[in-house]
């Protein structure tokens, strides 16, 4: 099966989650991987998030946008990181379930292309009890837990993924931390001054990036071409490169 490839490079985040909805709205049967950045930097909340779980007004003076996900989970700071989303047509051999399964075995194989020494990334194999997770502080973040098959790094998560079913087609985006700046979340969310430290602790035992892991600064256009090696090997594919020109004017 061919696949379509897209880079969109850096764009808003409105632009980022009307994008990937574009692509959901346009599906045409070949599944697609888009990678894209953001500018300025920016905080998603899940799609059933409220927005008075963060700061706005805090948020706003940094500079940083305000978005809404189509897919679940909690509050992502986007900055030093390379999003992925991807268009899948749902099967009966291929169920939500696995797509997700396979998209991180995708990428696991794509990030340990970029460099041997991510090979210690494995899946998660434990989900945890999200009705319980949501009443803690730390719910508000959605790096503060791996759920099933998620990417992580000596316990610590790496990718963070969600996904949302439309129709018969699934829409999975996620971010691969590569830039420790995600952190600095913690002083948007709209918490008592108390909570502050107790979440930065928190992000600190759950979370991990690529320049950590590896002590170097990450260099982008390899980590694209090796992501999508990984989907080309793992998937068996080939990719057919979308002119990014001819689809920006489908979102506009």
């Amino acid at each position: 099966m061919i696949w379509k490839f897209i880079n969109t490079g850096y764009y808003d985040g409105k632009f980022n989650m009307d994008f990937d909805l574009e692509l959901v709205k346009n599906f045409s049967g070949v599944p697609v991987l888009r990678v894209y950045r953001w500018e300025p930097y920016c905080i998603s909340l899940g799609a059933n998030q409220q927005l008075n779980s963060i700061d706005q007004e805090k948020t706003l003076f940094a500079g940083f946008d305000i978005v809404k996900r189509p897919t679940g989970g909690r509050a992502i700071l986007h900055a030093e990181e390379l999003t992925y989303s991807v268009i899948y047509p749902i099967s009966v051999k291929n169920t939500p379930k696995r797509i997700y399964r396979e998209i991180n075995l995708a990428l696991l194989n794509g990030l340990v292309n970029f460099n041997p020494n991510l090979n210690k990334i494995q899946l998660e194999h434990t989900q945890p009890h999200f009705p319980s997770f949501y009443k803690d502080t730390k719910s508000t973040l959605c790096f503060a837990v791996s759920a099933m098959n998620e990417l992580n790094y000596d316990g610590k998560k790496v990718v963070g993924s969600a996904q949302r079913k439309l129709g018969d087609i699934i829409l999975q985006h996620g971010s691969i931390l590569c830039g420790a700046f995600h952190k600095r979340i913690a002083d948007y969310l709209d918490l008592p001054s108390e909570n502050v430290e107790e979440i930065k602790n928190e992000i600190d035992k759950t979370t991990t990036e690529l320049e950590t892991i590896l002590g170097e600064k990450i260099n982008y256009d390899q980590l694209v071409q090796a992501i999508k090696k990984g989907f080309e090997n793992h998937f068996n594919t080939m990719f057919e490169e979308e002119i990014f020109s001819e689809t920006i004017l489908q979102v506009n």
